[in-house]
Formats: C-alpha cells, structure tokens, sequence
C-alpha cells in the first residue's frame, strides 16, 4: 500500500467483475480488531472505570470498551481500577479514589432480562468535588450492547470536556484479501465490522454521506470506474455516474443533495457536480491537467481539490460553483488526499517526503503545517466529526493497519486488522436522533 498507489488508483480504467451485494447485517468480519494506544497527552484527564457489576457474564465486556474509547480519545489517561467492582447505585469511596489519583470514576452494571435483552446503567462521579455527574440507561438486544458502551463513553467525554463524543459513530473502510476486495462498515474502535460490499474487482474511494445513512464509492465491477450509492441499513444502491471514461472520486456536499464527481467523459480528469440522484453533471472548471480527488468545506462554499496543473500534485481551493482556484499546498512536490475537519480549521493531507508518504496537518488560518506521524506508507485521511482526531491507513511493523491519532499526533491509536490489505477509511458522521 502505498499513497503513489492511491492517486493513481483513482485514475484506473478498464477491469471486469461481478459484485455480490448484500444489506448490512448480514455478514460479520471474519478478522475483528483490537486497540492499541500508545503515546502521552499533555493534559490528560485521570479517569478509572470500576468493572461494571454483570460484566463476567455479558458477551461484552461494558467497562473496558469504555475505557479504551477514552483513553483512544488523547483526553485521558486511565486509573487502575483493578480488583474494583462498583454498580451505578453504590456511593463510591472518594478518598480512596483521590488516592488512586482519579479525578472522575465510572460505575455501572449489566443484566440480561427475561426477554434475552441486556439492561446497562452506568453512573459517572467527579471524585474531586464528591459529586455525582448523572447516568443513563439502556435496554438493548445483545448486538447493540458495543453501541450501548460507545454511548456511556460519548456521555462520559461531553460532561467532563464539554465536546461531544465520537465513539458510536461509525468508519468505512476497504480491504484487499487474495483477489477479493470488500467493504466494511465498522465501529469506530475498528470493532464491529460488517460486510457492506464484496467484490472480485476494486473497490475505492468510499465516502459518508452527510447523514450517516448512505456511502458512495467506486467500483469496477463493469469494467471501468463508475459511481454508485449505497444504503446502509438496506443494502440496495444506485447508479450516480456511468459516463463514458472513468467515473471516479465522489464526495458529498453537506447537505446531501449533490456530490462532486472526477469524470474523464470529456477528456482528460475534470471536476463536476452531480445530484445525489444522478442526472446530468455540470462541470465546474477547465484544465489541461488533472483535477480529481474533490472535498467540499464544511459551510459548502468551497471545493479543495487535487491537481498537476503546476507540474506535480498540489491541493487548490475553489468556489464550489467553480471558479479560479488557488493554491493552498506550498512545501514539498507531492501532495494529495486533502481531508477538512468539520470545524474548518484544519486540512489532513498526505505528503510525499523523501521517498515517504506522511501524513500532514495544516492550520488553515495559519498556514501553518506539521507532520504527525512516524510511519511512511500513510494514505487516506478522514476526521472524526467533532474534529478531534483522524483516522488513517498505513504500515506498522510491516503489517497494514488502521490509525486513529490526536491532531497533535501525540496519541495513536492502532486499528490492527488480522488479514488483508486495509485501504481508504472514512469516518462517518454524528447520527441524529
């Protein structure tokens, strides 16, 4: 895997398959996840998690999701709870925890009901002040019991940073195992996959929509790139873009209604617009060279895209009707994979230096520009929608893996899947409701 690998790989024309579609929920990842964080924060909040009382019996452990959610965050830095098991109702002993240097303990508990439902009630507690910070509850089927850990955590990361939590949304990603690629929709621990999309041909470039509901993507299943998108909860998809040439490299305004697509129906790689329905694309700008690899901003007045109008691959910004772009990449020769934090504030991008593909994160109001990896085959970034962390695919220890990383890149965290090549992840939007 590589990031030369992944700007030609939009280009690609030509190859044949049939693809094998199937709703959502019916096929699990055969490789599961698990996380490893590595790296110190600078103000890391201290938090530990009693074992929830119930935990031994549930087929999920509530307690230690919880706390790995947190401590993935880069917002704090777990209190051994060991040997601790406190349910939601008991007053625990604040001195002992002030002694265990915890500012804020969780307690909870799990138990299945009659019906073969799992109810789940957790407590959070500000040790230093002796206060209690309230508590949820929830009555889930057993697959839903991640779901319900992911809400405590997210509960938990509001009340106490005053940002709102991202740990049950939700990443897409591709992997390349022999010759079939596939399409997971994961949790966003990495946790959780299922199968989407499986397909003898590549699959590329998926992206969320807006709200949450549906992805687009590439695939070269009818011997060309060509756009469609998917339903998550149903499975079924449709066709966007089929045009003559490739189709390639979609990406979602924000409210949903269009995408803007690379197309080549008129020579060479240009950039369009084209209703989330399909329909006839309207092209927005004329160039010699190639633009592709479209992303809008969050407020939809802009499009940041890729292009080697200036002889290498550098990211430009226009207005999202078209229009003269101007350039934002300035260090180095190679730049591409733009990515905007929802915030705005930043742009995510890889960079090839010396060789190396790293990842990259610009302050836009600054300019200002700091890699944050030391791995050397990044690719495909995407935050998270509170704009706090990012997810990437990479190489670690020469095996590929997801990464999720504070913006400071002072926290990683690592998504190490078992087998297959892991490409292109998105993480998916806040779910309303």
């Amino acid at each position: 895997m590589s990031a030369s690998f992944q700007w030609s790989r939009r280009q690609l024309v030509g190859l044949a398959g049939v693809v094998g579609l199937g709703a959502l929920p019916m096929a699990s990842a055969l490789a599961q996840f698990r996380v490893e964080v590595s790296g110190v924060g600078l103000t890391q909040l201290p938090i530990a998690v009693a074992a929830f009382r119930g935990d031994d019996q549930s087929p999920q452990k509530i307690g230690a999701i919880v706390q790995a959610d947190l401590e993935r965050s880069g917002q704090f830095r777990a209190v051994d709870a060991s040997g601790v098991s406190l349910d939601e109702t008991s007053r625990p002993d604040v001195a002992m925890w002030r002694q265990r240097t915890a500012d804020s303990l969780v307690t909870g508990s799990v138990t299945r009901l009659a019906d073969g439902r799992y109810d789940v009630r957790f407590r959070l507690w500000d040790v230093v002040r002796g206060q209690d910070l309230g508590g949820q509850s929830y009555t889930v089927t057993q697959g839903d019991l991640r779901l319900s850990a992911h809400r405590i955590a997210d509960f938990i990361y509001e009340k106490l940073t005053g940002e709102r939590g991202v740990f049950s949304t939700r990443l897409v990603y591709v992997t390349k195992a022999g010759s079939r690629y596939t399409l997971w929709v994961a949790d966003s621990d990495g946790e959780n996959s299922q199968t989407a999309l499986a397909s003898p041909e590549p699959i590329i470039s998926p992206t969320w929509s807006p709200n949450g509901l549906q992805i687009a993507y590439v695939s070269f299943e009818s011997r060309k790139p060509v756009i469609y998108v998917h339903d998550v909860a149903t499975g079924k998809r449709r066709l966007i873009a089929n045009f003559r040439g490739s189709n390639s490299a979609p990406a979602w305004a924000p409210d949903g209604r269009s995408l803007a697509v690379t197309l080549s129906r008129d020579g060479g790689s240009q950039l369009y617009t084209i209703d989330a329905g399909g329909g006839e694309p309207r092209r927005l700008i004329q160039s010699s060279g190639i633009d592709t690899e479209p992303v809008f901003s969050p407020d939809g007045r802009s499009i940041y895209f890729v292009s080697d109008r200036g002889g290498s691959p550098q990211i430009y910004r226009m207005p999202a009707s078209g229009g003269n772009p101007e350039r934002v990449t300035f260090a180095g020769t190679y730049n591409i994979s733009p990515a905007l934090s929802p915030d705005g504030r930043w742009l995510a991008y890889i960079s090839r230096i010396g060789g190396a593909f790293k990842l990259q994160v610009m302050e836009l109001a600054s300019g200002t520009v700091n890699s944050i990896t030391d791995t050397s085959s990044d690719e495909s970034p995407s935050f998270a929608p509170n704009s706090k962390l990012l997810v990437y695919a990479t190489q670690q220890g020469g095996r590929e893996a997801l990464m999720t990383t504070t913006l400071d890149g002072k926290i990683k965290a690592r998504l190490a899947g078992q087998a297959g090549d892991i490409r292109e992840p998105d993480w998916g939007p806040f779910i309303k409701g």
